[in-house]
C-alpha cells in the first residue's frame, strides 16, 4: 500500500532505457527526458540509492527529482486487481 513514484528528470534526452537499468522497471516519460521509478515505502530498502548510482554508471545525469504518492483510489484499485 505504501507505493510512491520517483520521477527523475534527465539532463539529456534518451531514446531507450539502458539494459543495465532494466531490473528497476523504469518507465521512459516525456519524449525521453524523464524516467519513472515506482517503489514501496514500506520495504526495508527502496532501491533509490542503488538506482542513482547505476544511473551515474550508465552516464545518465539527473537534473531534478520529484516524488508522488498513490491516491486512496489508486490504492483501492490496485488491491482489487491483486485479488482478481
Amino acid at each position: 500500500m505504501g507505493r510512491k513514484q520517483l520521477t527523475l528528470e534527465l539532463q539529456e534526452k534518451i531514446d531507450a532505457i539502458p539494459d543495465s537499468l532494466e531490473a528497476y522497471g523504469l518507465t521512459l516519460l516525456q519524449s525521453g527526458h524523464s524516467l519513472l521509478f515506482e517503489y514501496d515505502t514500506q520495504a526495508e530498502r527502496t532501491g533509490i540509492t542503488r538506482l542513482l548510482s547505476d544511473l551515474a554508471q550508465a552516464n545518465l545525469s539527473v537534473r531534478d527529482l520529484a516524488t508522488s504518492q498513490s491516491s486512496l483510489e489508486q490504492v483501492f484499485l490496485r488491491l482489487v486487481e491483486e485479488r482478481s
